[in-house]
């Protein structure tokens, strides 16, 4: 009598033609995944190896004499310690008034300054004189900070440009000390991160102009609509889909309102206006050698803009079915 085997469930045929199929495409294309192999192994080297280090901040780690490792696993665990410490501490309220403040009015006027660059270079009709524009201003991204805040620093001098300008026009009768007045700090972060990424910024939302379809615009000129009508009407609503995806990113980000910018330009003067979460991480955790602290702080940052992003998804998905996944 022979053996009767029972036929597999329709799920389980399923996934195994699903996996069959994959293991055939993965063949098929074996040399496109070894292309993409080194990226893979760098990204798992130094992108998710060193997140086993978020331990420290559940510890509290000192360095001894022994070897890292064995100081790094034999530390006392502490829990949600630091956690509690850096929330009670009067030093959160400071530190996150700053961090909102300079992110809200960099993405104020960060996050529309590129799309309407790209809406005004587009108009540009000369495609050599609209290359040289577009190079010219997205330079400043190119620019360290190194430089960009020396820039800064001289053009807000007391015998600097602006204020030069400013008592020419009568505004000013003495010059302004504009690194020296706390709020003014505010205003100058988010202006310098403006005048430096919306150049490079422009460049998607020009990338997603290029992909519109001529006709759009040539049925719109027909029924007799402007240059600007041309914009509000055609090439808005095409870039909505991107402004969507950018304006996800921005608001996820809005806990890093940066490192290098602050820390170059804040002065002990307006250190209560210019101390944002990411400079006061490294002023405790390298610079006082409270490694554990700097390590709950940072990821205290990165567990919120993390719930951000997911937020701000889910509102976007339900709102316009536009959304970054």
């Amino acid at each position: 009598m022979k053996s009767q085997t029972a036929a597999p469930a329709p799920g389980q045929r399923m996934i195994t033609k699903r996996s069959r199929g994959v293991g055939r495409r993965m063949l098929q294309q074996k040399y496109l995944y070894l292309m993409i192999l080194p990226a893979l192994i760098w990204v798992v080297i130094f992108s998710y190896g060193p997140m086993f280090g978020l331990y420290m901040a559940f510890i509290n780690y000192s360095p001894g004499g022994a070897s890292f490792f064995s100081q790094f696993f034999h530390s006392k665990f502490v829990g949600l310690e630091w956690f509690r410490y850096f929330l009670d501490n009067g030093d959160f309220y400071i530190v996150l008034r700053n961090t909102l403040a300079q992110s809200l009015l960099t993405i104020l006027f960060g996050f529309p300054a590129p799309i309407l660059l790209a809406l005004l270079i587009n108009e540009i009709s000369g495609n050599k004189v609209k290359k040289v524009f577009q190079t010219v201003s997205y330079l400043p991204h190119f620019i360290s900070w190194v430089i960009a805040a020396n820039i800064i620093i001289t053009m807000l001098s007391s015998d600097g440009l602006i204020n030069k300008l400013l008592m020419l026009s009568g505004l000013v009768s003495e010059p302004v000390r504009f690194l020296q007045v706390g709020p003014y700090f505010w205003w100058i972060i988010a202006l310098s991160n403006t005048w430096k990424e919306m150049g490079f910024g422009a460049i998607l939302y020009l990338a997603a102009i290029a992909s519109i379809n001529p006709e759009l615009y040539e049925a719109a000129r027909v029924d007799g609509a402007s240059r600007i009508r041309l914009m509000y009407h055609v090439t808005l609503p095409a870039l909505k889909p991107t402004i969507v995806i950018m304006a996800i990113l921005s608001v996820g980000g809005i806990l890093n309102a940066g490192f290098d910018q602050q820390y170059l330009l804040q002065n002990d003067t307006i250190m209560q206006y210019s101390d944002v979460i990411d400079t006061y991480t490294y002023r405790y955790g390298l610079q006082n050698s409270m490694f554990s602290y700097g390590a709950a702080v940072g990821l205290f940052k990165s567990v919120v803009s993390f719930a951000l992003v997911l937020t701000v998804n889910s509102i976007a998905r339900k709102l316009n079915d536009h959304a970054l996944f």
